[in-house]
């Protein structure tokens, strides 16, 4: 094995450009990006998607593919050049000294395979152990990486395991032969924030445990803000700003940092007391790049020269740098928004106390299929998934409820239910004084017309051959809201409103992009403009700027029609910016119901106090009790007895827990904790956020 030596900087980036070949020509996808890593650090590389964050990783590693290459530039890795070296040298490199971790773990399992296979499979072609010696290292690793049962996995199949599960395989994976540099692309993307939590949680002790360097790949700011060191921002192929994660959040130099900043949700705010200010326009291509600064068509303070020179990057300080031709001007300047930009949102709208839409112990049970002898002759008793079990809840004219929870908790369960796409097994449904706990096709037009829904994937409620304009104007026809000579002409207005423009009226959906795509389902749903949108995860696929911008649309819409919103999302912070009522649910059962400001300052239900302590926040001077849940979420075929919380709650009071279902105590203007722990108890508990200045 060659020997890389034993230097403390890993690795070395200088003035990378990397080139793709089309038929058009070469697409230069990266250009001009340096940084460095150096031994037990965390470089994160954020930015929005187009930016060539994952670009740069495999060039790193040279998975490029054919029409791939590296245009100029070096990569020095422990002091040794990888640019043109040969491949299966490359090859040997890649198993022992440098691991990647994909965004999708299945992408990286072989679903054919056990997971002891797969393992057992690094640590015998790179290190030529036995098969025996790796199966027991193999099971270490598990364990290192807090893997319950690691036996038991090591035989099972990789769709056998959770999504947090198969993340921790691929981690063990690829700490099996203690890399040097361990490249992580989105690696918590598509996890629930408590899994998310103990994976950073894991990466970080893994870091100081094996030294390693890390090279981490995100768009969430505050994964970056908790798990990195140095921090590059990277924009259309560039590094634009560079530095230490502290300066980088709180004194950021180059107008898109500044940008990313002010799109987030900070925790503590609300929408009455903040505003969001997306980032006009989108990442350019990189076959239509600007001719001067790569940020100037987006950039609030663009100059003349902006547009025709293009800026280097600047040493701010001995830490610091910044590709802005104004970077001096930036520091420690305040952004003032554009005046009345947020005015009219920032200002209260009253909401009527009377509920428009009323839950009463609202039950959905899924029947299990059984595939036994004993079942297919009739006599096995019958099984059901308990996927919303008595629930009942009222939501305001006007007012947003957040309903939050982990996945399989039943939350898009509950919203189809009351939109009518699933039929109710018990309970009431009654929205504007009529039942509507009944099938959809016996639902009045006029009831189905005034409770609509947004889902959280476009493109699976899109049809791909139609255009547009047909799409939406679909249930302007359907519900006769406008005359038939109308249509275009209201199409038109509703695709101003989700600030598209005419020429979007003939696109398919292929010809849009993600943000787009979820714009035209939200005109969609208010075309017919219902006192009722439901909004099933709408905004966690995308970038923070379209994300910014869908949910100023949300309010928009809200603000000028009056209309009452359940929005579903497994992003506290945002369900905390933009609702007014949050309800937290957990397998099945709610725990927690009340005012966004009671749900986020105790007390709180263990449930919610653990949620809080999980989510990433976008400040690295917040300090968050560490609080982690054990194990995964029971299945709803055999929940818990009693509390179905008991056997992760970390203030489990004893067999009461265990037997009782635990009664709703009521706090204050309406705020109802569902648990045993007295409220004199609850409220004596810390916040699980502090900011240290």
């Amino acid at each position: 094995m060659e020997d890389y030596g034993t230097n403390t900087q890993v690795l070395n980036v200088e003035n990378l450009a990397i080139s793709y070949q089309i038929r058009k020509g070469e697409v230069p996808a990266v250009r001009n990006v340096s940084f460095e890593i150096n031994r037990g650090e965390t470089f994160g590389l954020v930015g929005e998607s187009g930016c060539g964050k994952s670009t740069v990783a495999f060039g790193i590693v040279n998975f490029l593919g054919r029409n791939g290459r590296i245009v100029e530039g070096s990569i020095l890795f422990q002091g040794r050049e990888l640019r043109g070296r040969r491949e299966e040298e490359l090859r040997r490199l890649r198993g022992n000294q440098i691991s990647m971790v994909y965004q999708d773990p299945m992408a990286a399992l072989n679903p054919s395979l056990r997971i002891g296979e797969q393992l057992a499979e690094v640590l015998i072609v790179h290190r030529s152990l036995s098969k025996d010696d790796a199966h027991r290292q193999c099971i270490e690793m598990l364990n290192r990486v807090y893997m319950p049962d690691p036996k038991s996995v090591m035989i099972r199949y990789p769709h056998q395991l959770s999504g947090g599960q198969q993340q921790r395989v691929v981690i063990a994976m690829a700490l099996l032969n203690s890399p040097a540099l361990l490249i992580m692309d989105e690696p918590t993307t598509a996890l629930d924030v408590t899994v998310e939590a103990a994976v950073l949680d894991l990466i970080d002790e893994l870091r100081r445990e094996f030294d390693t360097a890390i090279m981490y790949i995100t768009h969430n700011l505050g994964v970056i803000a908790r798990v990195s060191d140095q921090v590059g921002v990277m924009y259309a192929g560039e590094i634009v700003e560079r530095g230490p994660v502290e300066d980088i959040f709180l004194k950021p130099m180059h107008p898109y940092t500044q940008g990313l900043m002010r799109c987030v949700p900070k925790l503590g705010l609300s929408k009455e007391s903040s505003y969001l200010y997306p980032i006009r326009g989108r990442v350019p291509s990189p076959m239509n790049l600007p001719l001067g600064c790569v940020f100037e068509p987006r950039c609030d303070f663009a100059r003349e020269e902006c547009r025709h020179q293009r800026p280097e990057l600047q040493k701010m300080n001995h830490t610091h740098f910044a590709r802005c031709h104004h970077a001096e001007e930036n520091i420690g300047a305040e952004w003032e928004p554009p005046e009345d930009l947020a005015s009219a949102l920032t200002t209260a709208r009253p909401f009527a106390e009377e509920p428009i839409l009323r839950v009463e112990h609202l039950r959905k049970y899924f029947e299990q299929e059984q595939r036994s002898l004993v079942s297919l002759v009739g006599l096995g008793e019958k099984q059901y998934v308990k996927a919303v079990d008595d629930v009942s809840l009222e939501i305001p004219k006007g007012c947003t409820v957040g309903l939050v929870g982990e996945s399989g908790c039943g939350k898009s369960t509950l919203a189809r239910v009351i939109v009518g796409l699933e039929p109710v097994t018990d309970g009431k449904i009654d929205f504007l004084g009529v039942d509507i706990s009944i099938p959809l096709d016996d639902r009045d037009m006029d009831i189905v017309k005034e409770l609509q829904m947004v889902f959280q994937n476009p493109d699976s409620t899109l049809n791909p051959s139609f255009s547009v304009g047909h799409q939406i104007a679909r249930p302007l026809v359907r519900f006769k809201t406008v005359r038939r000579n109308q249509v275009r002409e209201e199409v038109i207005r509703l695709l101003n409103a989700v600030k598209l423009d005419q020429s979007y009226y003939d696109r398919l959906p292929r010809q849009l992009s993600g943000g787009e795509k979820q714009r035209i389902g939200i005109a969609r749903a208010f075309a017919a403009q219902p006192d009722v949108v439901l909004c099933d995860e709408p905004v966690s696929a995308l970038d923070v700027s379209v994300q910014a911008a869908v949910l100023n649309l949300l309010l928009e819409i809200q603000h000028e029609f009056g209309t009452t919103m359940l929005f579903i999302a497994h992003d506290l912070s945002v369900v905390r910016f933009f609702s007014d009522y949050v309800a937290v649910m957990y397998l099945g059962k709610l725990c927690e119901v009340g005012t966004a400001e009671a749900i986020y300052a105790p007390p709180y239900h263990p449930y919610t106090e653990a949620l809080l302590s999980a989510v990433p926040i976008p400040d690295p001077r917040a300090k968050q009790k560490r609080i982690r849940l054990s194990g995964t979420v029971p299945s709803a075929l055999n929940p818990p007895t009693g509390c179905r919380f008991h056997p992760r709650c970390p203030r489990k009071k004893g067999e009461i827990c265990e037997t009782e279902e635990p009664p709703p105590q009521l706090d204050r203007d309406g705020h109802h904790i569902y648990c045993h722990t007295p409220l004199e108890e609850l409220r004596k508990v810390e916040p699980v956020v502090t900011i240290v200045e």
